[in-house]
């Protein structure tokens, strides 16, 4: 097995007097996808703003190609080839679908044929059809498409999608069940959270449960889709 992608060992975070994560261990390797799950409030956004920098942690590491990224501020962790499609989308009011995907192009980390604001279209034809609308002028489903696009540009070694399907009606659910399979089938290493397991469990390689801020169970998809048990017990599935 080569060296992991990324490697977090022994990570505690808290909020104040609050403990919210517990010597939490993790490895994700190149080209493989991972399923993040765990009920809300199990700790899996704070283990996410933790390896891309926006949450300070106590004690443990996070180790992006071999390399310590604890303490590392977010752009810094973004230009070592992190990206995430984060949870509420969060893209500007005021530019417009193709100054997003401008304004996040980068090709350095891109492996054979890099995504460009062109490919993004291609993948995601509503938006080429709304390029010139502002970021408050797109649906719900339009907004988690350029979320994804804007990702993409940047050609990320590792991008983590923090429940990208959710509150979406079920076509455009469908259209980014799609994109996460292409990405899979084109060796892009993924982290998925998301809430739909039985989707999840046909995409993923392995899985990580959290439950209370601790690393519950990992296995792989085989093994979780066999064990309806664990999704009862810590998915409430």
């Amino acid at each position: 097995m080569s060296a992991p992608l990324l490697s977090v060992g022994k990570l505690r975070v808290a909020y104040g007097a609050s403990q919210v994560l517990f010597d939490v261990d993790a490895q994700v390797q190149p080209g493989e996808v991972i399923g993040l799950l765990g009920r809300n409030g199990m700790g899996k956004t704070t283990l996410i703003r933790s390896i891309i920098g926006l949450k300070d942690i106590q004690s443990g590491t996070v180790a992006f190609e071999g390399q310590a990224v604890s303490g590392k501020r977010p752009d810094a962790i973004a230009r070592l080839g992190v990206a995430v499609v984060p949870e509420g989308r969060q893209v500007f009011p005021n530019l417009s679908v193709d100054e997003h995907l401008s304004a996040f192009a980068n090709a350095q980390h891109a492996r054979g044929k890099p995504w460009t604001p062109a490919s993004v279209y291609e993948l995601f034809p509503r938006l080429a059809e709304r390029k010139s609308n502002m970021g408050n002028q797109l649906s719900g489903g339009e907004q988690q498409m350029l979320a994804i696009g804007r990702a993409l540009v940047t050609n990320p070694k590792l991008l983590i999608f923090d429940e990208a399907t959710e509150g979406l009606a079920p076509l455009i659910r469908e259209e980014i069940w799609r994109c996460i399979e292409q990405l899979r089938q084109a060796g892009q290493t993924l982290i998925v959270v998301d809430k739909y397991v039985s989707r999840l469990v046909r995409i993923a390689d392995r899985h990580i449960i959290l439950e209370k801020g601790r690393v519950a169970w990992q296995g792989s998809s085989e093994a979780l889709a066999t064990d309806k048990g664990l999704w009862h017990r810590y998915l409430g599935v």
